[in-house]
């Protein structure tokens, strides 16, 4: 993703509080669809389409990491089928309950919203995503944290995986790690990560870090960000007030005929 923040492309070079409040936009949107919509949902598919063409962005790379988190999506909406039984859409001889057309609705919602936020970080950037939180208003506080956050959970994972595979090399391959194993790293992962935070704070703070989120380079809203901002806002909208997939259907069922 860092990788991907670097890129030099017309969407990169846009401000980042136009990309934020798109984005942001674009999640409302999204979420505002009725639990039942699934095909007014399609064409919102656009959106993350046209942004990871427009920024170089690959395709795979950002549906891997969409997939990796759709368990949880899946665990929300797997009920809904056996609690919401009620008979919500028939086609031909099919009839479709109203948990399921949810489950679908809790889906695509999750691919949409997570895609969209996957790529907001990827054609940003951490640092210029943090900065421009910050020139919106969001607490500076909150917007180093979240840089903070992103930037040291790999160091931590890194530190975790280094401890698992010391404890793997110097076990006797009986099998598996047991819970309570687990349990002792967590703990001593836990010790590493408080000494290592105080370490990277007395040295931020001996180099005159005030708390401040600071960028090599800044960007200034434009009048290809009004037209940015706006066009898509307006395609929500649109989208948002009148079912263009259920029209398009319509359409081409009426030329068929």
């Amino acid at each position: 993703m860092d990788e991907l923040g670097r890129l030099d492309t017309p969407l990169h070079r846009l401000d980042a509080r136009t990309k934020i409040i798109t984005t942001v936009a674009f999640i409302v949107a999204v979420m505002s669809f009725p639990r039942y919509e699934v095909s007014a949902l399609m064409p919102l598919f656009v959106f993350p389409f046209v942004l990871m063409a427009s920024g170089n962005i690959p395709a795979g790379s950002i549906l891997r990491k969409v997939a990796f988190a759709a368990p949880f999506a899946l665990f929300v909406g797997l009920f809904n089928p056996w609690f919401d039984q009620h008979a919500a859409l028939t086609i031909g001889s099919h009839t479709i309950s109203g948990g399921w057309l949810s489950f679908a609705s809790i889906m695509v919602r999750f691919a949409l919203t997570v895609s969209a936020a996957l790529i907001l970080v990827a054609c940003t950037g951490i640092h210029h995503l943090c900065a421009g939180l910050e020139q919106l208003g969001v607490p500076r506080l909150f917007a180093v944290q979240l840089l903070f956050l992103y930037r040291y959970l790999f160091v931590i994972g890194e530190e975790g995986l280094r401890m698992i595979r010391s404890v793997q090399m110097r076990s006797t391959g009986s099998g598996p790690l047991r819970l309570r194993t687990y349990g002792s790293l967590t703990g001593h992962l836990l010790l590493r990560s408080m000494d290592r935070a105080q370490r990277i704070y007395c040295s931020m703070a001996s180099r005159g870090f005030d708390g401040q989120v600071r960028v090599l380079r800044r960007t200034a809203l434009g009048w290809r960000d009004v037209i940015f901002a706006g066009g898509w806002i307006a395609f929500f909208i649109i989208v948002r007030n009148w079912n263009l997939a259920d029209g398009l259907g319509r359409w081409l069922t009426g030329c068929g005929l």
